[in-house]
């Protein structure tokens, strides 16, 4: 096949995500002190701007790290070693959440739910009443699962775990939030956790932290002990001198900020809107072609989109994108290594890009001898697109 796209590369992972040029622009700006009065103006502005994209009222705090140091803050400043915690595991990075805690000592208690589906709120509200007796001090949960392609229902879980436990509700958003809805005082979340890599449309290594009254209380009770990932520590130096305790990255939270003009540019209830209709036009094309989708529509994410194909091999259309295409995509994880490919569609995506990934995959199960309708893909998708139009 000719190769078409020789200086042009398309990137469709689950993180990390395309960067705007106007972001690329603003962390290529003069670097500024970052114990300067111009940084303190910076991290306040980023700080409260973010606070409708994670639903709270409480400023955003950013630290300087990965996306797993994020889920890693979120557990040990909430639980420490001997603590009963419930970890809600539907796939790999739940099944990371819990084996963080378990490393520290916390007594988990894993609820499994089978790889490819949500959880659902009796499963969860059963999994507790079988614990009744035990004094569970967190009860964590992974909003969006990146392996699988899974929401999960996070307003009906917190609901569960307000009314069971007294237990603090922890949530990974790190592969949704700046995609979905979050209200985290009517979703009775307590710490809220993601990173810059995925809808916030930047490079990796910013991870931020919301949190409620409750949650604030918990950080600044927990004696579990931790210095980088001390949240007590960016709290206090927000809250004294608007900055952070440790050197942060500066050219990152400069972008923060330009994305956040975006964000309102956009209009943030449009930003979600966008996401859900890429998910629901990437999954009509998906159809169409033919190819199974790991996940039920109930469940499906509107940042990530899991697909198990039954005659080509994963890893062989995911090498054929790469190659004739230089489409990038991602494959499965543990259990569903070699079994599906994942395409990300959240942060700087719009639908011509859906409809750039359906043309690959119609041209890719054609070499493959799949026989497909050219252009029924993309016509499917852009018959759910104009719909929004």
């Amino acid at each position: 096949m000719i190769q078409l796209f020789l200086d042009q590369t398309y990137l469709f992972t689950p993180g990390p995500t395309p960067i705007p040029n106007r972001v690329n622009a603003a962390m290529a700006q003069p670097m500024i002190g970052h114990r300067s009065p111009d940084f303190s103006v910076l991290i306040e502005d980023v700080a409260n701007r973010l606070k409708p994209v994670f639903g709270t009222r409480h400023p955003v705090l950013a630290l300087t790290s990965s996306g797993t140091s994020a889920l890693e803050a979120a557990i040990v400043n909430t639980v420490s070693e001997g603590d009963d915690a419930v970890v809600i595991v539907a796939g790999s990075f739940g099944d990371r959440l819990a084996t963080i805690a378990e490393h520290y000592g916390v007594n988990v208690h894993r609820l499994n739910i089978e790889w490819g589906k949500s959880c659902a709120p009796d499963r969860l509200e059963s999994f507790l009443d079988g614990l009744a007796g035990t004094a569970i001090k967190a009860v964590f949960a992974t909003f969006n699962e990146t392996s699988t392609g899974v929401l999960n229902p996070i307003h009906a879980l917190g609901e569960v775990v307000a009314r069971k436990t007294n237990a603090l509700f922890v949530v990974d958003g790190v592969s949704c939030i700046g995609g979905v809805p979050v209200d985290m005082e009517a979703d009775h979340i307590d710490i809220l956790v993601t990173s810059s890599q995925k809808a916030l449309m930047l490079p990796p290594g910013l991870a931020f932290v919301a949190f409620s009254d409750r949650g604030l209380k918990a950080i600044r009770e927990c004696p579990a002990k931790r210095f980088y990932l001390d949240l007590n520590r960016y709290v206090k130096a927000y809250e004294e001198q608007k900055s952070t305790p440790f050197t942060p990255a500066v050219s990152l939270i400069a972008g923060a900020r330009e994305v956040c003009s975006m964000i309102e540019e956009e209009g943030w209830d449009n930003v979600i809107k966008r996401h859900y209709l890429l998910r629901d036009m990437m999954r009509a094309g998906i159809r169409e072609l033919g190819l199974p989708l790991l996940t039920s529509e109930e469940d499906a994410s509107p940042t990530v989109t899991a697909v198990k194909p039954e005659n080509i091999s994963a890893p062989e259309i995911q090498k054929t994108l790469k190659r004739n295409f230089s489409i990038t995509i991602a494959g499965g994880q543990k259990q569903l290594k070699g079994k599906i490919f994942r395409i990300g569609h959240m942060g700087y995506c719009t639908p011509f890009d859906v409809l750039k990934v359906l043309s690959a995959l119609e041209l890719t199960l054609a070499k493959f001898g799949e026989h497909p309708e050219l252009g029924a893909a993309v016509k499917k998708a852009e018959e759910v697109w104009i719909q929004h139009v």
